[in-house]
């Protein structure tokens, strides 16, 4: 019987493997204490002929071979070699176990799918059970020694009641010079065939999921009989057992305790015994014995599988499946907590220890956290701080770069400009031009682009925003004149949108606010903004709640106004950003501004009194405003 001791290392306390040091049965020392004892004669021989019987120059001459032996033994790599050759037994060892056919699968399944209670139904379910247990005895009894020494013949399994005596004729008249195991489990197939035809078995799933179950109980007899006929390379195993031999017989010469008195390095005691050659030769030769038991694990040793046990155990309980317990089932009926929502079986009291301990709610919960950092912050604030390190930190420089770009949901155009101030330089240039307003809170979300597109970085707000294009391109706008200062444009310099009072009215509130904004911009991106040869388009100003929209004046309060050749026509479509929500809202009509001498003409912001076509530029659908 294979050795067991889980249950006395069950639980791991102080010399917890102590009183296993003590047992004999499947135990190292009834492995190698021959090899053991065999070794330590061989070196007492060897030492009382050098102390005794060995003349003064023979002395000397068995001292220098000692020393050489003891020099260049250690160069035989006993550890690596032993590990490797260990381990791949071991994995092969439990890999075999795992290969044993069990038929508690199959039972089940036959139990569940082959109908009838009579004489018929009973003799079908026996019959192929029988034929699986048959089936794993043939395989067993090859590789077995334990198992073929209890069937030595094919008349021990027909008197054992594994097989009739015309299954087996049938057996021994099937001519094949390879093992037979595999027979059973045809006759298993053709058996389930006729009691699907008979209508035992109610459907073709039912006969599939048994056919399945059956071949995977045949694989497995086939890996065991795979596992006896290929064994571990047979260089390997001399490999390693020359590597151990030959190592423990130099070490019976190297070993050796020389005379002190010769002063030789190392050889200052002369303890007789080997005490540390005799535990590496137990290590050594132990691991080798280890390997040796595992390698077969189908023999007679203490810790060899018990495959008799397996297959009187197979056989009865298979059996029991599929007649005894076939259709029967215990009476139903309620379970003791069938009225409680928190079930929870009772504990003795040995057990409960286990009641005081907290229920585990995962290696977090009781993290403890400062009160001032529980408190959700605004993205505003996180935004400033991240500025403020990164001045201080040169590897957020990347980060802060990638975070200034990103569009505000504020507004656009203040940090686009500053942003993106050399990709606009190109915009003056355009033959067409798209004028952009935005109904938002703030004013300073316009965007511009080539051919009613808007460029890249400007656009990208993350809210839905929509829109506009006029029906047809070949609509043409109207242009009106905006004034501009001649004495500025002969300079060279841009001229400056008159801001005078008169384009102000109710709207000077709104312009101040504007104004008070774009003055509180860093000194750095307002100086770039100034000497860029490229101006832009003015926002257009909100409407105020007590002026009618039809007398809402244009304001234009930013330093720079966005040139035009007076004889440049083009398609002018206009683009409008704002949140789709806001698609309904009445957009006012802005009047043309007030006109005055010496001025030229520029690019009129458009009427909205008449229906618009809007596109969702993020959703793509279209809506009619008016």
């Amino acid at each position: 019987m294979t050795v067991t001791y889980t249950a006395r290392v069950a639980n791991a306390r102080f010399c917890g493997f102590s009183k296993l040091l003590l047992a004999w049965k499947g135990s190292i020392y009834k492995v190698l204490y021959k090899e053991f004892l065999a070794f330590f004669a061989m070196y007492t021989a060897i030492s009382i002929t050098y102390r005794f019987f060995l003349y003064d120059e023979q002395k000397r001459y068995f001292e220098k071979l000692a020393i050489y032996c003891n020099h260049y033994a250690s160069l035989i790599p006993m550890s690596f070699v032993l590990g490797f050759y260990v381990t791949l037994v071991v994995n092969r060892w439990w890999s075999q176990y795992t290969s044993i056919p069990l038929p508690d699968r199959l039972m089940c399944v036959l139990s569940g799918g082959l109908q009838g209670n009579d004489e018929r139904g009973r003799l079908l379910r026996r019959t192929l059970m029988r034929y699986a247990s048959l089936s794993a005895l043939l395989i067993l009894r090859s590789v077995s020694t334990a198992v073929f020494k209890r069937f030595p013949t094919i008349d021990h399994v027909v008197e054992a009641g594994f097989m009739t005596r015309d299954e087996r004729k049938k057996f021994e008249g099937l001519h094949s010079p390879y093992n037979k195991y595999w027979i059973p489990c045809v006759w298993f197939t053709n058996l389930a065939a006729v009691a699907r035809g008979e209508g035992r078995i109610k459907d073709d799933h039912t006969l599939k999921l048994l056919l399945e179950e059956l071949n995977g109980f045949r694989g497995k007899c086939s890996m065991l009989f795979h596992y006896d006929m290929i064994s571990v390379p047979l260089v390997y195993t001399q490999v390693v057992t020359l590597a151990v031999y030959s190592f423990f017989l130099v070490c019976l010469i190297g070993r050796q305790f020389l005379d002190p008195g010769q002063g030789y390095p190392g050889h200052d005691l002369d303890l007789y015994v080997p005490i540390f050659t005799l535990l590496q030769f137990f290590f050594y030769a132990g691991w080798l014995k280890v390997a040796e038991q595992l390698i077969n694990p189908f023999g007679e040793d203490d810790d060899d599988f018990e495959t008799n046990w397996l297959i009187d155990r197979n056989f009865q309980v298979s059996m029991m499946a599929v007649d005894e317990m076939y259709g029967d089932l215990p009476m139903m009926e309620r379970d003791r907590y069938w009225n409680d929502s928190n079930p929870r079986p009772p504990y003795t009291a040995a057990t409960l220890f286990v009641l005081r301990k907290p229920s585990f709610q995962g290696s977090t919960f009781d993290m403890a956290i400062p009160k001032e950092e529980m408190h959700f912050q605004p993205l505003e604030d996180i935004a400033e701080n991240m500025e403020e390190s990164g001045s201080r930190h040169p590897n957020m420089a990347l980060f802060n770069r990638l975070l200034n770009a990103a569009p505000s949901p504020t507004g656009f155009m203040g940090g686009a400009l500053r942003r993106t101030s050399a990709q606009l330089q190109r915009l003056r240039h355009s033959p067409s031009t798209d004028q952009c307003t935005s109904d938002d809170d703030d004013n300073d979300s316009c965007k511009i682009g080539k051919g009613g597109s808007l460029p890249s970085g400007l656009g990208q707000e993350t809210q839905s925003t929509a829109s506009s294009f006029r029906d047809e391109k070949s609509v043409r706008m109207p242009l009106l004149e905006i004034q501009f200062g001649v004495e500025q444009e002969s300079r060279g310099v841009h001229p400056v949108v008159n801001q005078g009072k008169q384009g102000r009215g109710r709207d000077g509130r709104a312009d101040e606010d504007f104004q008070t904004r774009e003055e509180g911009e860093k000194t750095e991106s307002l100086r770039e903004e100034i000497q860029a040869p490229v101006s832009l388009l003015p926002p257009p100003p909100q409407p105020s709640k007590e002026t009618p929209a039809s007398a809402i004046p244009i304001t234009f309060s930013h330093p720079s106004a966005f040139l035009y050749h007076p004889t440049a026509h083009s398609s002018l479509e206009h683009c409008s950003s704002q949140p789709i929500i806001n698609q309904n809202r009445a957009v006012p009509a802005i009047p043309k501004p007030p006109f005055g001498g010496n001025k030229m003409s520029f690019l009129t912001v458009p009427s909205y009194n008449e229906p618009q076509r809007f596109r969702s530029v993020s959703m793509g659908s279209d809506l009619t405003g008016s």
